[in-house]
């Protein structure tokens, strides 16, 4: 059993930025597409970014141009840059690997692990 490992979360004010990081443990994140999801208090999850096999990435249309998901492999890791942070960005993020030959990136129901969350908050 596998476990993933979110940080990089924090505090910071509209229009900063900040770099989240979720390592694998016992999970090869190399080997299954990767996202990022985020919740709001009293909202649904829903998926911010994905990095899928082959490369292709997928993105919230409300963080277009501003977020940019990325991997290393060496290194075991999903990252998720965010920029031009918004107050309505302030969420607890969540990484997630995907079950094989997951195709709806933004589905909860199609990744199998995940990691405990790390909280953003976007003050104005």
């Amino acid at each position: 059993q596998g476990w993933l490992v979110e940080s990089g979360g924090g505090s910071v004010q509209a229009g900063g930025s900040l770099r989240l990081s979720c390592a694998g443990s016992g999970v090869a994140t190399d080997s299954y597409s990767m996202a990022w999801f985020r919740q709001e208090p009293g909202k649904e999850r829903e998926g911010v970014a994905a990095f899928y096999r082959g490369g292709r990435t997928y993105y919230a249309d409300s963080v277009k141009g501003r977020f940019t998901i990325s991997q290393d492999n060496a290194k075991n890791t999903l990252y998720l840059q965010m920029n031009s942070l918004k107050p309505e960005d302030t969420a607890i993020y969540y990484c997630a690997e995907a079950v094989p030959f997951a195709y709806k990136w933004a589905d909860q129901a199609e990744y199998k692990y995940w990691g405990q969350g790390t909280r953003v908050t976007v003050s104005s």
